[in-house]
């Protein structure tokens, strides 16, 4: 099977799994980058415009991240609105006293809070959240627990980081939203790779059954090892037996 069958695949899936849910739209976090906006695009081909809302939650970002949002959903025709989430985010911060947590406590709560408006919009419109982690992020657990990783659904989970790219080219995105420099876009600089100490390719390698520097796979097993309770389900004891 190539990549093309196996994106009709998931288009498929999407398609069928909608309909049996009985629920009657998607929802999707879009920020310009390549997951998000391969996922927009599939969803898009699967259930058509009217079924499919696309929201960028901004928290201090980078306006070249929104104007990127902005760009995919005119490429791909979406139903797309933009919701700042800053002052919310600062509000929340105030609250609970959060001024000095640090910088990763502080990403990810931004990562929280978009995933907790997206659940909201999707219980307004009688649906379901579309997740954007591809292969390597999943395996090596690299979301944030009920963050990005808080969905409904997981359509390109089973895809690597240059497979995404590719897909892109079947779907009308461009080339340069495609092959944009991976970044959550949560502070100043930040990117996937440098966050991660692996590249995509590494990665991607590692997971496709290719050789990899010793260190670089024992990095990668530690990520997966030590992000084991992200993917799995919550732990509980033994049930109660009752007399």
């Amino acid at each position: 099977m190539n990549l093309k069958e196996y994106c009709s695949i998931i288009e498929k899936f999407l398609k069928d799994y909608l309909e049996s849910s009985h629920c009657e739209a998607y929802i999707l976090g879009l920020s310009g980058g390549v997951d998000s906006s391969l996922v927009a695009a599939i969803a898009r081909k699967a259930v058509g415009k009217d079924r499919l809302f696309c929201y960028s939650l901004p928290i201090h970002s980078n306006p070249l991240d929104q104007k990127d949002a902005e760009r995919v959903a005119k490429q791909l025709d979406l139903n797309f609105e933009t919701i700042d989430l800053s002052k919310t985010y600062d509000s929340y911060i105030e609250d609970i006293n959060g001024q000095n947590f640090d910088r990763l406590t502080k990403s990810n709560l931004k990562v929280r809070m978009r995933m907790v408006a997206l659940f909201a919009y999707a219980q307004q419109h009688h649906g379901l959240v579309l997740g954007t982690d591809n292969m390597d992020e999943s395996y090596v657990g690299y979301f944030t627990k009920y963050g990005d990783g808080a969905v409904d659904l997981l359509p390109i989970v089973y895809l690597t980081k240059q497979e995404v790219r590719e897909a892109c080219m079947y779907y009308g995105v461009s080339d340069d939203l495609a092959n944009r420099i991976p970044s959550a876009g949560l502070f100043e600089g930040q990117t996937d790779e440098a966050e991660m100490g692996i590249s995509y390719k590494d990665l991607d390698a590692f997971l496709l059954g290719k050789n990899v520097p010793s260190e670089v796979k024992e990095k990668i097993e530690h990520m997966h090892k030590i992000s084991e309770h992200k993917r799995s389900p919550i732990p509980r004891p033994k049930p109660f037996l009752r007399d």
